[in-house]
C-alpha cells in the first residue's frame, strides 16, 4: 500500500467539520495539534498585546489513490476559498509502521470501490 500524509491548517471553528468530512472522504483517523502562525499580513494587537489566530493542525495519513477525495472535501468543509481560510498539502510516504490494526479494513474499502 502506498500512503501520503496531508497536513490541513483550519480554524477552530470547523475542525469538526473538516475531520468529519475526511472521514466521509475515507480517512481513517486524524492527529490534531493546537497551533499559531503568521500569515503575509501583520498580526492585529490590542493595548499593545498581539491577538493571534489560533489554527488547528490536523494531519491524515491516508492512502494514496483516496488522498485527492479527502483533500477536496477538506477544502470544502473548512472554507479554504475564503481569504485566511486555512490551507493543506501533501506528500508521499514512502515508510508507515504502526498501522497493523488498520490495513484490513483499507484493503476492504479499496476492494469495494477500487477493484
Amino acid at each position: 500500500m502506498r500512503f501520503k500524509v496531508i497536513l490541513a491548517m483550519v480554524k477552530e471553528e470547523y475542525q469538526d467539520p473538516v475531520i468529519q468530512a475526511a472521514k466521509k472522504a475515507g480517512a481513517t483517523g486524524v492527529t490534531i495539534l493546537n497551533a499559531r502562525g503568521e500569515g503575509i499580513h501583520e498580526q492585529k494587537s490590542f493595548l499593545g498585546m498581539s491577538v493571534e489566530a489560533q489554527r488547528e493542525v490536523l494531519l491524515f495519513l491516508v492512502e494514496d489513490f483516496i488522498s485527492d477525495g479527502i483533500m477536496d472535501a477538506i477544502s470544502n468543509a473548512g472554507h479554504f476559498l475564503e481569504h485566511g481560510g486555512g490551507m493543506a498539502f501533501s506528500f508521499a510516504i514512502d515508510r508507515a509502521i504502526g498501522l497493523e490494526s488498520q490495513i484490513k479494513a483499507l484493503e476492504e474499502e479499496a476492494k469495494e470501490n477500487y477493484f
